[in-house]
């Protein structure tokens, strides 16, 4: 409708006649305290949207929030989807920690405006599919929707993907904050000094804000003793009196919040997706005063403020088309190309095995329980449900024809797999996990927490009992949660094993969302890739990778140890639990101990060296470095180039990614990369801020964390 004080209102800001603050001031002075009330909340109850839900097939998505027909107000229409959305049939992209490890921020520019069109087609304009948080115990069951383990990393890819949904949506970061324990989300309290908060665990927060995200949903966990979604220092301290954010806040869905009134108080705008403990409390509690009107108010003006700035700025909505059309489904197989890693390639017959030679393939065995299957990540929230999906075996057949691919039964012994690969030129075993293994887990549910269903719920014993029932179910959902094993399951080491020492040229697929041990086995096959859930045109990117069509131009977002145990570990059903400053390479680092494949590692069909590394002047928190890269080899190429600062801690080296760019160099050529750093992974938080301080620092220029052959300059010639 274009007749609206909302369509109004929009017009105005669009064309600079009025500021957004002034615009949403003068729409909520034409609201009633119930139209006010609607804002803050979910439109549809708990039953109803499930019942909706149901008959539409979806994820419980595109629910709208205030909703004022009256004003024009088009409300939040929600939809999720960290790989595609999730309320349609649309383009199912590589999960996020996959684009993490093409490091390349206009990838992820570039998949975030595709999912956002999409978004839009569908009727959405609310996109929550933006998961920046670390795991600080691997194993984390939503690993796979966020960006690997590295605060910069995180906090550039994240902003990327701000800036290319914006023009579609408006956006959403998630989960604010210390939200990376699935099965314990409900119930765990989460303690973490006041330095290590800001140093390690909110730094990619605060840059998804300072590139200007519309909105950020709270988690569910307890932080320092209050829960998220309720907690005054998280949600008014520091996102917006410390870092200025001026959207609005959004809880989790259900249960994001254990206080209605004492909520809005603390900065949580909008309870979503339903009319659940809002709604009945807060009419009353505004009338008696206790929930105070200006605090409504400021909740109210930023929801509708970002609804204006939204619609101002908007693009028209895209041609339905669009969604899984020819545009997207190239972009989905390119990402898989570039988030594909080479962690091994031997020699075989004198020549590395990978690329494969397609013309000298008689006979290729595809082996494994994933090889022929749709596997495209977890099936909660952030579940995609393509139109079609193409698996590993299909891709092979596309390119080679189905009378030089030999398959097995995916529940093939490791024997009869071994007779299969003996014969081939090549074996190929696709291996890994599935979201029986890992993802979202609605599990740990409680007395307490089912309590706040309401109605029936609020008696104790009633509760009890239904949390038992519940949690005693479980085992028959399929819903992963959390891994407490990080190797992969016993029967396809077993396959791995028999299939390589029948073939020596035997390459190992491994389909996953997080951290995957792979020693000692990997040291008995001739190549290895990590494709990840790789999106529905896994299947060809893949066969690509393969044959030599596409580069496996992937980099570890994450450092795989040579055992588990030196990683932190965690009971994931704990109550409460501590965060340090020590995970992933870092603690490998601290701990003096090597990586199987550090941070940052990848190979690739050709060879690169760095070298000339300088460094420009500091301008407040930035820098620039610049080196010189070189492809040695006989093919194009893409290389990573990774910038360390390297400082001592308690006596052994530790590094701290400040910098990175991913850069495609052609055969025999040199070109100069240039990379902008960031000084704050270096900077430590005090009670006056953060400082810089004092102390030897050495920044490296090289192809993977503790690389040998970086180049190094010593800080003392340029930082001071």
């Amino acid at each position: 409708m274009t007749d609206t004080p909302f369509a109004e209102a929009v017009d105005a800001v669009r064309h600079g006649d009025k500021s957004s603050d002034v615009a949403a001031a003068e729409l909520l002075a034409m609201l009633t305290d119930r139209e006010l009330l609607w804002l803050l909340d979910g439109d549809k109850t708990m039953i109803g949207s499930v019942v909706d839900g149901a008959r539409a097939r979806t994820n419980f998505l595109a629910v709208t929030a205030g909703r004022i027909d009256r004003i024009g107000i088009p409300g939040l229409r929600f939809t999720d989807g960290p790989r595609g959305v999730g309320i349609a049939p649309s383009t199912s992209f590589p999960v996020a920690i996959a684009r993490a490890a093409t490091w390349d921020v206009d990838v992820e520019r570039r998949v975030a405006a595709a999912i956002g069109a999409e978004a839009r087609v569908h009727g959405a304009n609310f996109w929550g599919g933006l998961c920046i948080n670390v795991a600080p115990f691997p194993g984390w069951g939503r690993a796979q929707e966020s960006y690997g383990e590295d605060p910069l990393l995180l906090g550039e890819m994240g902003s990327a993907a701000t800036e290319g949904a914006k023009p579609w949506v408006i956006t959403s970061v998630k989960h604010f904050a210390l939200n990376s324990m699935e099965e314990a989300r409900f119930q765990v309290d989460v303690g973490v000094p006041e330095d290590i908060l800001h140093e390690r665990y909110l730094p990619h927060f605060r840059r998804t804000v300072e590139a200007g995200v519309d909105s950020v949903m709270s988690s569910y966990n307890s932080v320092n003793g209050e829960w998220a979604g309720q907690n005054r220092h998280l949600l008014t301290e520091i996102l917006r009196d410390q870092w200025g954010f001026t959207g609005f806040v959004h809880t989790d869905w259900v249960w994001g919040l254990r206080h209605p009134v004492k909520s809005v108080a603390a900065g949580q705008d909008v309870e979503m997706p339903f009319r659940q403990q809002r709604a009945p409390a807060l009419p009353a509690a505004l009338r008696s005063g206790e929930l105070a009107r200006a605090d409504v108010l400021k909740a109210g003006a930023r929801i509708l403020r970002t609804q204006i700035e939204f619609a101002a700025r908007a693009r028209p909505t895209p041609a339905r088309s669009v969604v899984t059309g020819a545009e997207h489904r190239a972009l989905a197989r390119e990402v898989a190309h570039r988030a594909t890693v080479l962690l091994r390639n031997e020699t075989t017959e004198g020549t590395r095995l990978l690329p494969l030679a397609e013309q000298e393939l008689q006979r290729v065995s595809v082996l494994g329980r994933l090889a022929g299957r749709a596997n495209l990540g977890d099936t909660g929230s952030s579940n995609v449900r393509p139109p079609n999906t193409v698996s590993v075996v299909q891709g092979l057949r596309e390119r080679l024809g189905s009378h030089r691919v030999v398959t097995a039964d995916a529940d093939a012994s490791p024997q009869r797999a071994a007779d299969i690969a003996r014969t081939a030129d090549v074996a190929v075993v696709v291996v890994g996990l599935t979201p029986k293994d890992e993802g979202e887990a609605l599990i740990a549910i409680d007395a307490d927490t089912l309590a706040l269903f309401g109605g029936i719920m609020r008696r104790p014993r009633v509760a009890k009992l239904a949390s038992a029932l519940f949690n005693s179910s479980q085992r028959w959902w399929t819903f992963g949660g959390d891994r407490s094993d990080l190797h992969l399951h016993s029967e396809d080491v077993a396959l791995i094993r028999a299939v390589a020492a029948a073939n020596s040229r035997t390459v190992v697929i491994v389909i996953a969302g997080g951290t995957v041990v792979v020693d000692p086995w990997d040291s008995s096959v001739a190549a290895l890739l990590m494709a990840w859930y790789p999106g529905m045109e896994g299947g060809r990117a893949l066969a690509d990778v393969l044959l030599g069509g596409a580069e496996p131009a992937g980099r570890m977002p994450v450092a795989t140890p040579t055992q588990q145990s030196h990683l932190p570990q965690v009971d994931w059903r704990a109550r409460s639990v501590t965060y340090d400053r020590w995970w992933g390479q870092r603690k490998l680092d601290h701990d003096g101990v090597a990586a199987a494949y550090p941070l940052g590692y990848g190979l690739g069909y050709t060879t690169f060296t760095t070298t000339d590394l300088t460094l420009g002047a500091v301008n407040g928190e930035h820098f620039d470095a610049t080196v010189t890269i070189t492809n040695t080899g006989d093919r194009d190429g893409r290389h990573v180039v990774q910038i360390y600062a390297v400082r001592a801690v308690d006596g052994r080296p530790v590094r701290h990614l400040i910098g990175f760019a991913s850069a495609a160099v052609s055969a025999g050529h040199t070109d100069v990369v240039r990379v902008d750093c960031s000084l704050r992974p270096l900077q430590r938080w005090t009670v006056d801020g953060f400082v810089l301080d004092e102390g030897d620092i050495t920044v490296e220029a090289g192809a993977y964390c503790g690389d040998p052959k970086a180049c190094r300059m010593p800080s003392g010639q340029w930082l001071r």
